[in-house]
């Protein structure tokens, strides 16, 4: 490969010669004037900012934040239609039905964590707040042929005053 360009200015044969690296292969940005380098002390802050603490660890995180929008009233209950099997749906109904009123207070998602059973299921329970109140969600995903996870079953503690 050539890395010689054609020089129009001086006619049809000439060439002009491809630009040298200046001594010691150190390039400066194009318009720096000065010589003087940046220095080599340790960096006083991070550039980048640092992750969130808690970070989702897998479906049953996903779940249950999609189970707490359904049965909050956030998100309809066929939102999650494609991801239940058996009677979980009609569990999501009743539950979505009986669920509390949208103007109080927004539940959060404190906790959830997982129990492995078998391969392919997961035993997920999650903490509840709701201003003061507690309350409890359990349910259990299991693993389809194609891989994906679906909810098999869904049950709700009463909130603790």
């Amino acid at each position: 490969m050539d890395t010689t360009t054609r020089n129009t200015a001086g006619g049809e044969g000439s060439r002009s010669r491809p630009a040298a690296a200046p001594p010691g292969g150190r390039h400066r940005p194009a318009g720096r004037r000065d010589q003087r380098r940046p220095a080599s002390g340790p960096r006083t802050a991070p550039r980048v900012p640092p992750r969130p603490l808690r970070r989702p660890g897998g479906p049953h995180d996903w779940f249950a934040e999609r189970l707490l929008a359904v049965l909050s009233g956030q998100r309809p209950v066929h939102s999650l239609l494609g991801l239940t099997v058996g009677g979980a749906y009609e569990q999501l109904v009743v539950l979505a039905a009986t669920g509390p009123p949208r103007e109080r207070l927004r539940p959060v998602l404190r906790h959830c964590g997982r129990f492995h059973p078998g391969p392919g299921v997961i035993e997920a329970f999650a903490r509840i707040t709701t201003g003061d109140r507690v309350s409890a969600m359990a349910f259990r995903l299991e693993q389809g042929s194609d891989l994906r996870w679906r909810c098999a079953a869904v049950e709700v503690g009463a909130p603790r005053p």
